[in-house]
């Protein structure tokens, strides 16, 4: 039932997302045009808002030169994320005071704009609604994970040794008081790494260390809270009640050091050599580092040692800023990064590293050179790479498209013929986001049949030759 579910949610979308020629939505906006005019009434203090608002419009040099579109799935994965929150359209007027307010700084093109200041429109309404696509760097990142204890694989660092560690560093700063409708981030989390360390084999060691825990965010508190980090939980065997009265301690307070954390899981490590030891690091936070501080050469640092650890970034409710920089800390580590919003995405996540312990539990059973998970398409499907791409895909082009048609419709701040043009390049962008991503998967399945290790050195060869500025 859910396939059948999705599979008629997305003919549904599709169907409102922009593209070429005359669509079922073109015809849709053709109707509501009539509808519009005859039933619209605006009141004379409306009608002098609109006025205004479209006299502070900023409008397009002629001489413009608009920045080309993405031409690579890593230049795609490397623009800034956008508005990505609840689907508005301009036929629910509960919608409007958020598309107005996303819209605002747009440039007027209610003249006759030239091409060049029309592409230039689009880049600008793309950047309100960009969405978070992961191109094959990210990819790259969770199937070298996915991939640990292979045999196939030469490199140490993802080879199964006699103990497995997994260390936790979760924030405790005041921002993870963050109320997510009925429990808190920090409550959220609590939930998530309870349910993960109990489901670990009982021969791994685990650790929880926090940071931001003490003061407040005051600036007055701010050398106190960014010195604040403890191993709330040492690395051992998980003891349940140990554990859950260790993370009782774990209270939000006040800045972010991320730094400090990754120095101090250094040094909480420096007993585990990798020679001797799987080590794995979840950093959990849900901002930037506040503490002045340099969490990705903390991260190189921490790589480089004779650790040899491999470190998973996930970013709880994290904005822009704060992506990109802990995005920076996995790729210093050749680790990943995973955004996720509620516990149940959280708790996802780390249900990844399960699976790897399971197989270092079997690995440490059976002792055999072939451990059974060297198919890349096991990696893929836990990744569900092809499936959010896809989705993210349509959900941007089709949130243009209804912003397009409000802009034109509602606010007449384009001409027919301005919004027609926007909405075939919407159309054939997007069209070209999914003709690489079916080229990948593509490459992906002809990959399968090959050796793990044959096939990450494949697509790290690709990867190096379309990344952005080296193309």
């Amino acid at each position: 039932m859910k396939l059948k579910h999705l599979i008629l949610w997305t003919v549904f979308v599709f169907i409102l997302t922009a593209c070429g020629g005359k669509t079922e939505d073109e015809k849709i906006l053709d109707s509501n045009e009539s509808i519009a005019v005859d039933n619209v009434e605006i009141s004379e203090k409306e009608k002098e808002i609109e006025v205004e608002s479209v006299s502070e419009k900023q409008t397009i040099a002629e001489d413009i030169e608009p920045a080309p579109l993405p031409q690579t799935l890593a230049e795609l994965a490397a623009l800034p994320p956008g508005y990505t929150g609840p689907q508005l359209f301009g036929i629910h007027e509960d919608d409007h005071p958020k598309l107005d307010e996303l819209t605002a700084h747009l440039p007027d093109i209610s003249g006759e704009p030239t091409e060049a200041q029309l592409n230039h429109y689009y880049n600008e309404i793309l950047a309100v609604f960009q969405h978070d696509f992961n191109g094959p760097e990210e990819l790259l990142a969770k199937m070298r994970f996915q991939a640990i204890g292979n045999p196939d694989i030469e490199d140490p660092r993802m080879q199964f040794k006699e103990n497995l560690n997994v260390l936790v560093l979760l924030d405790a700063s005041g921002s993870m008081r963050k109320d997510l409708g009925g429990e808190t981030q920090m409550a959220a989390a609590k939930k998530a790494i309870t349910n993960f360390v109990e489901g670990l084999p009982a021969e791994a060691n685990v650790g929880l260390r926090i940071y931001g825990h003490e003061g407040t965010g005051s600036d007055s508190d701010k050398a106190r809270s960014c010195s604040s980090s403890d191993l709330i939980y040492p690395i051992g065997k998980y003891d349940k009640a140990g554990f859950q009265t260790s993370l009782e301690k774990a209270q939000p307070a006040g800045w972010t050091p991320i730094q400090l954390a990754i120095n101090e899981a250094q040094k909480d490590l420096e007993d585990f050599k990798g020679d001797q030891n799987t080590n794995i690091i979840y950093l959990v936070s849900d901002g930037v580092s506040t503490c002045d501080d340099d969490p990705i050469a903390a991260a190189k640092q921490l790589y480089e040692s004779d650790i040899t650890p491999i470190v998973n970034v996930i970013g709880f409710n994290v904005d822009n800023e704060g992506q990109k920089q802990l995005k920076e800390v996995a790729k210093a580590t050749e680790g990943t990064y995973e955004d996720v919003q509620n516990a149940e995405s959280l708790q996802n996540e780390l249900e990844h590293m399960k699976e790897i312990a399971k197989n270092w539990e079997k690995w440490k059973t059976q002792r055999e050179t072939s451990l059974e998970h060297d198919k890349l398409k096991n990696s893929l499907d836990i990744f569900g790479y092809g499936v959010d791409e896809y989705r993210k895909r349509l959900d941007e082009g089709s949130q243009i498209g209804t912003a397009l048609q409000y802009l034109y419709q509602q606010r007449k701040l384009m001409s027919r013929e301005s919004h027609d043009y926007l909405r075939k390049r919407n159309g054939e962008y997007h069209n070209w986001i999914e003709e690489e991503y079916n080229k990948l998967k593509k490459e992906l399945k002809e990959l399968n049949e090959k050796k793990i290790g044959e096939a990450l050195q494949l697509l790290e060869e690709k990867f190096n030759q379309n990344v952005p500025g080296d193309s």
